[in-house]
């Protein structure tokens, strides 16, 4: 994994799509975590902050000790980390707009046994940018043609699974998502390009670093099997990011 930042606080490196964050019985055979290969990295245990969806590839946080941890933990509770994601959906959004759609906790059947199944939906909100569309002359479905939009996502709460979701709730669903997407046209990005992952990538955080209390940005740009698929879509990424790193 490559490190995007580090210091004597914190870590943060770029996660591959299809890499749990840490052992968990989502998974009991899997043998290969990112915890574990930021500590083999750098030679010393680090301690998880917040999560990234195991098909979601990007920008992935570590504290590099228990006080650091308590720290970012509570900036990520009070909703103090600007978080921007993007992602290829299908048809065409609205240029911009937000999401405020309140979900329903989404327990785990394996890992949250005991979460209480009749707790209220909790507030969750969404911003989001369209940044280039394009329509395929390939019927998908009952349309002759199929239309994909390319977005900017910011979240504002941290539910699970929330911007899967989201989008699911406005009829754009990530491409690639077999739990919250739409199955068409899913297979046919697999059949005409070949796209065997989550089309959902994390790539900026912000946040107050813990030690400094400085306005620290960590950045990462698209994995390349994203930037593949939207190469394929005729987006140049590059020209999509250039107020950033990217």
């Amino acid at each position: 994994m490559d490190i995007l930042f580090q210091d004597d606080a914190l870590i943060a490196v770029h996660k591959p799509a299809g890499l749990l964050v840490h052992r968990s019985l989502i998974d009991t055979g899997a043998s290969t975590f990112a915890l574990q290969l930021v500590r083999d990295l750098i030679g010393q245990w680090v301690y998880p902050v917040h999560r990234l969806d195991r098909p979601t590839s990007g920008v992935l946080l570590f504290a590099r000790n228990p006080e650091t941890a308590r720290a970012l933990t509570a900036q990520f509770s009070a909703s103090r980390v600007s978080k921007t994601y993007h992602a290829i959906v299908r048809g065409w959004t609205q240029p911009a707009g937000t999401i405020d759609h309140a979900l329903r906790e989404e327990p785990d059947r394996i890992t949250d046994a005991l979460a209480d199944p009749d707790k209220p939906p909790q507030r969750a909100v969404t911003g989001y940018r369209r940044l280039a569309q394009v329509e395929l002359p390939f019927p998908v479905g009952r349309y002759p043609s199929a239309r994909y939009s390319l977005l900017e996502l910011q979240p504002e709460t941290g539910r699970r699974h929330q911007l899967r979701r989201h989008l699911k709730h406005i009829f754009h669903p990530i491409i690639g998502d077999t739990t919250h997407g739409d199955g068409r046209h899913n297979q046919f990005f697999r059949d005409r390009f070949g796209n065997q992952r989550l089309l959902l990538v994390a790539t900026r955080l912000c946040l107050d670093h813990p030690a400094t209390g400085q306005r620290l940005v960590i950045e990462a740009p698209p994995a390349e099997d994203f930037a593949h698929m939207a190469r394929a879509l005729g987006w140049n990424l590059s020209d999509r990011f250039k107020s950033s790193a990217f």
